[in-house]
């Protein structure tokens, strides 16, 4: 079943949810750099693994398993941050809440008004929510709780 959050509901969620979305956010940043360093080590462990077997030694082929035991490191280091954003994720749906946009920490909370269905719509930087939209129009149609019959 569906919560529904009122105003201070809602506003009273901001500081559990701001902290996750900031966490979320700079997992999503360290995400990105482990994942380019992936890309980089896969690189120099094909190299090492073809200078091994160009015949170029024992030195090739410690080299090889040192770039195969750093790659290996880092993708434990990979799904350590993504089980941690899991964690993060999983906390603000057990709130009732849904998250839209990890990167711009877009969320918004299920509200009825009047009996009607709508959201209301916070980003990671404001102060108060002050937004609603409706189910069907998404962020774009983001407009002012003073607007909201």
């Amino acid at each position: 079943m569906t919560r529904f959050f009122d105003l201070d509901a809602a506003n009273d969620a901001l500081p559990e949810v701001r902290g996750i979305l900031t966490r979320l956010a700079d997992e999503r940043q360290e995400l990105i750099r482990l994942r380019d360093e992936v890309l980089e080590r896969q690189s120099a462990v094909e190299a090492a693994a073809e200078a091994t077997a160009g015949g170029s030694g024992t030195a090739s082929s410690r080299r090889a398993d040192a770039e195969v035991a750093e790659l290996r490191r880092l993708r434990l280091r990979m799904q350590g941050v993504i089980d941690q954003m899991q964690a993060g994720v999983a906390r603000i749906d057990e709130l009732g809440i849904t998250l839209r946009d990890i990167e711009t920490g877009l969320i918004d909370f299920p509200a009825l008004v009047t009996g009607r269905q709508v959201w209301l719509c916070w980003r990671l930087g404001e102060d108060d929510v002050a937004w609603w939209h409706e189910l069907t129009t998404g962020v774009a149609g983001r407009r002012s709780l003073a607007e909201l019959e």
